[in-house]
């Protein structure tokens, strides 16, 4: 029998995982705690997320900025990889338009924000081909240049960004979507 974490009784629980007896007093009591929890988690998510030295929610933050310019660059275009036009009802829990990397950010973070490598794409590409670099490359040579394609595919040093440079990275793609 579990006990109570209000009045530290046991009782009978009737539903999985129950904190509190039925003592309405003991209820009121627990639901007060949790929403205080939450209330804190919450507090403390903010305060993170305005910390401008945490390079994590600043790579995020940058990431989301080029993003959105990739899709705002290549809007009206089909998808890199397959020619079809993506759209936000061709998806299951997510965006139907993404911005592709030709090169995976995890693999070459020096082309993370390089906007050669990255163009619209639909999510099945994207998502469910990882990209689908066969159909990719061909049309990359079409839109950029063979001589572009092959620099992107070349040797490359790594590149690990500062926060600082990722705010300044975040800045300048939120401006140019502005400009436009």
């Amino acid at each position: 029998m579990p006990r109570c974490k209000v009045c530290r009784e046991k009782f009978e629980a009737k539903y999985f995982l129950q904190k509190a007896c039925f003592n309405p007093s003991c209820l009121a009591e627990w639901a007060k705690t949790e929403r205080e929890k939450e209330a804190d988690k919450k507090h403390i998510k903010r305060k993170k997320e305005f910390n401008d030295n945490d390079k994590s929610l600043r790579k995020k933050a940058a990431q989301k900025a080029f993003n959105a310019y990739i899709r705002f660059r290549d809007s009206g275009l089909a998808c890199i990889s397959c020619g079809n036009m993506p759209n936000s009802s061709s998806y299951i829990g997510g965006s139907g338009i993404h911005a592709g990397h030709f090169k995976s950010c995890g693999a070459h973070s020096e082309l993370r924000f390089n906007e050669l490598n990255c163009h619209v794409q639909c999510f099945r590409c994207n998502v469910h081909l990882s990209g689908n670099i066969k159909g990719y490359r061909p049309a990359l040579i079409n839109k950029i240049g063979l001589d572009k394609v092959e620099w992107l595919e070349g040797e490359h040093e790594p590149k690990k960004y500062t926060c600082k440079e990722l705010k300044e990275i975040e800045l300048k793609y939120k401006k140019l979507i502005k400009k436009d």
